[in-house]
């Protein structure tokens, strides 16, 4: 799955304290943004078109797990083919 990269503009002293009382709560800024961004698509992109998305996603993943056949190599001009 392709990921896409946020940015956000937020005070530094701001951030620096935030990670720093998260720190102690052992929570980690990047989860917890995760996390909000997705309550936020769950919240605004609607059901039907979140189940067509995962459907595609799910699709994809599974072409890219799929083992390959392996080629055969051709077998040009041997003696029981060309003999008849």
């Amino acid at each position: 799955m392709k990921k896409a990269t946020l940015t956000v503009s937020f005070d530094c002293e701001k951030l620096d304290a935030l990670t720093f009382h998260m720190g102690k709560k052992d929570a980690d800024l990047q989860t917890e943004l995760e996390d909000t961004v997705q309550k936020l698509y769950e919240k605004h992109v609607p059901q039907a078109t979140r189940e067509y998305i995962d459907d595609k996603l799910s699709r994809e993943a599974a072409a890219k797990s799929k083992p390959k056949r392996p080629v055969r190599p051709a077998t040009i001009g041997s003696s029981e083919n060309s003999m008849g």
